[in-house]
C-alpha cells in the first residue's frame, strides 16, 4: 500500500488522482490532502477516503467554517506543510497545485527527501536550476504528470540522453486552431474554455488556447531531461493521442500514446517505475481517427515563442513570463481585458524586465514573482 499525499486535491488534476485511487484501492491510500478554498469538497473526499491529514491554504477560511470532519486533524496556510509531511509518513507528494502558488510545495517536498509527482510546470519553470540541484542533494525522484512529461520520460526508460537527438512534444492546437487571425479580437472567455479534448482547470485551458501551456511545458522538458532547446520541438497534434515523441540519433522515433485521459500519467507517476494492470484507460487502435501533425504558426501562437525565448534567457525571465501571463489570464477572466491583449501585455512586461542576477534564489523568484503579478494586474490599462 503506498501512502500518497495530494496538494490541490480538488482541482482538475486532483480528482483524476482521485479516480485512479478509487479504482484502485489496494494499491493506495490518501494520507495527506490539501484545497485552497474548495473545503466542502474536501471535506467529502476526507470522509470518503478516511483522510487523516488536511490542509486549507487560505488561512482567512478557518473562522467560517464549522461543520469539519471528526476523523481529521485540520490545518490552515502552507506554514503546517512541513511538518504534516512528516506526520503522514507519505510515500510519494503529488503535486496538483494550479501556477506559481506549486513553487513552494516543490521545493519543501524535495528538501524532505520524499520522490515527487509533478503536475506543477510552473514550478520547474519558475525555478527549473533551484529543483535541478535540490534533486541531486536530496536523491529523491522528480516523475512528472503532464501527459507529454510522462510520454517522454516512458519512452526514454534507461536510454543514456546521448542517445537522444530530440524530443518531440505534442499540442492539440486548442479550440482556435482554425479559426481566422482576424476574427481572434472577439474572443469570448466561455469560447477559450471549449477545449476540444481535454477538460482541465480554466487557467491551463486558456493557456492552452494561447499555446503558452506548450511554451511552459517546453521550459518544463528543459529541466526534467537535461536537453538544449535547439533539441526539444513542438507540434500541433489535434487528435492528441500521441503524447510525445523522443527521436534518437540514429532518425528513429518512438512514441508514447493512449485514448487522451490524465489518470494514465497519474497512474504512471503513483507505480513508477513499474505498469500495473488497470482498465482505467483502453485504446482501440482500429477506431481511432487519422493521426496529423502541423507547425506551431507564430502570429497565431506568439504566446509559444515568447515563453520559448524567455527559457532561453533564463535565470527570472521564465518567472517575469508567467507572473505576467498569470495576471493577464485572470484580467481575461474578468473581462477587463480581450484575448489578443494578453500577449500584448505578457510581451510588454517580458521587454520591460531588466535582469540583473541570472541565478536568482527562491526569495527572490517569489519576490519577483509577486511585483511582477501585481504591477500587470495594476498597471494593465497602461499597455492595453
Amino acid at each position: 500500500m503506498r501512502r500518497i499525499a495530494i496538494l490541490g486535491i480538488t482541482g482538475s488534476i486532483g480528482l483524476s488522482a482521485v479516480e485512479v485511487i478509487r479504482n484502485h484501492p489496494d494499491k493506495f491510500q490518501i494520507v495527506l490532502a490539501s484545497s485552497n478554498s474548495n473545503y466542502n469538497k474536501l471535506f467529502s473526499l476526507a470522509q470518503e477516503f478516511s483522510i487523516p491529514h488536511l490542509i486549507i491554504s487560505n488561512a482567512a477560511l478557518k473562522k467560517r467554517i464549522t461543520d469539519m470532519p471528526t476523523t481529521s486533524s485540520i490545518h490552515y496556510g502552507a506554514d503546517c506543510f512541513q511538518e504534516l509531511i512528516k506526520a503522514s509518513e507519505c510515500d510519494l507528494i503529488l503535486n496538483a497545485i494550479s501556477g506559481s502558488a506549486g513553487l513552494e510545495y516543490t521545493m519543501y517536498s524535495i528538501k524532505n527527501g520524499i520522490d515527487l509527482a509533478l503536475a506543477n510546470k510552473e514550478s520547474l519553470v519558475m525555478a527549473g536550476h533551484l529543483i535541478k540541484d535540490e534533486i541531486k542533494k536530496n536523491k529523491v525522484n522528480i516523475i512528472p504528470v503532464d501527459s507529454e512529461h510522462s510520454a517522454i520520460y516512458q519512452a526514454i526508460g534507461d536510454t543514456p540522453l546521448a542517445q537522444i537527438k530530440k524530443l518531440i512534444i505534442t499540442a492539440s492546437g486548442g479550440p482556435f486552431k482554425d479559426l481566422p487571425l482576424r476574427d481572434f479580437s472577439n474572443i469570448r472567455l466561455k469560447q477559450a474554455l471549449d477545449h476540444p479534448t481535454w477538460d482541465m482547470g480554466d487557467t491551463i485551458t486558456i493557456n492552452s488556447a494561447t499555446m503558452m501551456n506548450k511554451g511552459l511545458e517546453v521550459i518544463e522538458a528543459h529541466w526534467l531531461f537535461n536537453k538544449e532547446y535547439d533539441d526539444i520541438e513542438a507540434v500541433i497534434h489535434p487528435q492528441s493521442i500521441i503524447h510525445s515523441l523522443i527521436e534518437y540519433v540514429d532518425g528513429s522515433i518512438l512514441a508514447q500514446m493512449s485514448t487522451p485521459s490524465m489518470q494514465l500519467p497519474i497512474l504512471y507517476a503513483f507505480t513508477y517505475p513499474k505498469h500495473i494492470h488497470s482498465n482505467l484507460v483502453n485504446t482501440s487502435l482500429v477506431d481511432l481517427p487519422a493521426l496529423t501533425f502541423e507547425k506551431i504558426e507564430k502570429d497565431r501562437y506568439p504566446l509559444f515563442y515568447l515563453a520559448c525565448e524567455s527559457g532561453r534567457k533564463g535565470g527570472a525571465y521564465p518567472t517575469v513570463m508567467n507572473a505576467a501571463n498569470e495576471a493577464a489570464i485572470k484580467l481575461f477572466s474578468e473581462g477587463k481585458i480581450r484575448f489578443t491583449d494578453i500577449y500584448k501585455l505578457v510581451s510588454h512586461i517580458v521587454n520591460s524586465y531588466s535582469q540583473t542576477n541570472n541565478y536568482p534564489d527562491l526569495s527572490e523568484i517569489l519576490k519577483i514573482n509577486q511585483t511582477v503579478y501585481e504591477k500587470a494586474y495594476r498597471d494593465f490599462s497602461v499597455v492595453i
